[in-house]
């Protein structure tokens, strides 16, 4: 049997390995598009801090790592696929047959419709190719404005900052991070942020890049919807990222946003299956399909993918729980997390909920509760055992008493975890603190 996997992030990665380990006899070729071995975008911030080199961004480090394992490797970009006759052409006009398909294709950028995005000082950061393009140009002094707030963006801020440039930030919301935290947190990060000499700029839009002058050297002005008119020698977009589904146009997989999956990971074609970024599956809570494009849910759908892929529909069990959102974010040293349905949920369907705020020292609380389950959490500065909050959340835990208990002492929660989880939990039982 060949099991054709398309795409070499996490998800393609740990899929070729879990299906070496279920299925030893089996072909399996992996292709990625990027002439580069398989590896980590995430790490691609520390590449720019200098922290490590390229070969640091490596999701394997031995060179021989999947010649050892027999997993193929080639080069190439998915264009077509004819499930009829179980095909893909790549963009080098060749076609690679399979039995079973992985698509783990991930995302790309989203540039926006801006004039003049399309400059060369106007860059995305998402490829080693953009982070060499950046550290080019991202020297000590240059002014960078730096288009997003998102999750994205506040991990390449940090990289930014340290390289000691003049940075200033723009974002569409009305607080950093919009989509991940709640309006009071995301207020707070942006006043740390400002305090660590980050100019930021919120409920402001870019209308226009232009060339501040003549000749190719020239600094770029930005244009923003406030009328502010800003010179840099750089332009970085952090807009958010989309999957990379366009390859699926005329075939009967189903796509929305991404490609939609069921608990097994399969696709509406039998056989086929997705992970990763690309992949839209069902939400832990409510059951709706969405995409969770963070590395633990990849890695999870990966293996799940693998397994169905290799053992078929005997492996019908191996199943996915459902998606856990999860973001945890260092943000110029201010530690920042939320889990599940942050926001939480209506009053008149069960939803009710209680914020801990200490603005002075940066310390912030939301829990989210639907009846007596912790359905949502966001943390600012509490570093110590906030993975109780996910276990929580992620084992949909029926509290009982200790809702209560949490809505009058927010920070109880991990006495809350040993107390109700099923599960043991190798944590001290301290209490924890806002100091």
């Amino acid at each position: 049997m060949k099991h054709l996997i398309l795409g070499n992030g996490p998800a393609g990665v740990v899929a070729a390995e879990t299906l070496r380990k279920a299925a030893p006899g089996d072909e399996i070729l992996m292709v990625g598009h990027e002439d580069a071995p398989p590896y980590s975008r995430m790490a691609i911030p520390y590449l720019l801090e200098g922290n490590i080199d390229e070969s640091g961004t490596w999701l394997r480090k031995a060179a021989d790592h999947f010649e050892r394992l027999r997993i193929g490797l080639r080069r190439g970009r998915a264009v077509a696929l004819d499930t009829a006759k179980r095909t893909v052409l790549f963009d080098d006009g060749k076609f690679e047959g399979y039995d079973r398909l992985l698509i783990a294709t991930g995302s790309h950028p989203v540039r926006p419709p801006i004039p003049g995005v399309d400059l060369p000082e106007v860059q995305t950061c998402w490829t080693l190719a953009d982070a060499r393009a950046i550290a080019a140009r991202a020297t000590p002094g240059a002014r960078v404005l730096q288009l997003g707030a998102g999750f994205i963006g506040c991990i390449i801020m940090e990289a930014l900052a340290k390289r000691g440039v003049e940075l200033t930030v723009v974002e569409m919301g009305d607080r950093m991070v919009p989509r991940m935290m709640t309006p009071k947190a995301g207020g707070m990060i942006k006043r740390w942020v400002e305090q660590k000499g980050v100019r930021v700029l919120t409920s402001a839009g870019v209308q226009r890049i232009d060339r501040g002058g003549d000749g190719a050297a020239a600094p770029l002005t930005v244009t923003l919807s406030t009328g502010d008119r800003l010179p840099c020698e750089l332009v970085i977009v952090a807009a958010g990222v989309a999957p990379n589904v366009g390859f699926l146009d005329e075939t009967p997989v189903h796509v929305a946003k991404g490609v939609l999956v069921n608990d097994r990971m399969e696709t509406s074609v039998p056989g086929i299956f997705a992970a990763g970024d690309v992949a839209e599956a069902p939400d832990l809570f409510t059951g709706a399909h969405l995409v969770a494009a963070i590395q633990p849910n990849a890695v999870d759908q990966a293996r799940i993918a693998a397994i169905n892929m290799a053992r078929g529909e005997a492996a019908g069990d191996t199943r996915l729980n459902g998606v856990l959102a999860i973001n945890v974010l260092d943000t110029l040293g201010l530690i920042s997390s939320s889990f599940g349905q942050w926001w939480g949920e209506k009053p008149e369907a069960g939803g009710s909920g209680v914020e801990l705020v200490d603005a002075a020292r940066y310390r912030y609380l939301s829990l989210q509760f639907k009846d007596d389950v912790l359905i949502g959490a966001t943390s600012i500065g509490l570093t110590e055992h906030v993975g109780a909050l996910r276990g929580l959340i992620h084992g949909r835990v029926r509290l009982g008493e200790w809702k209560e208990r949490l809505l009058r002492t927010p920070l109880a929660f991990v006495d809350a975890y040993v107390a109700r989880s099923q599960q043991p939990m190798a944590l001290a039982r301290e209490a924890v603190t806002l100091t």
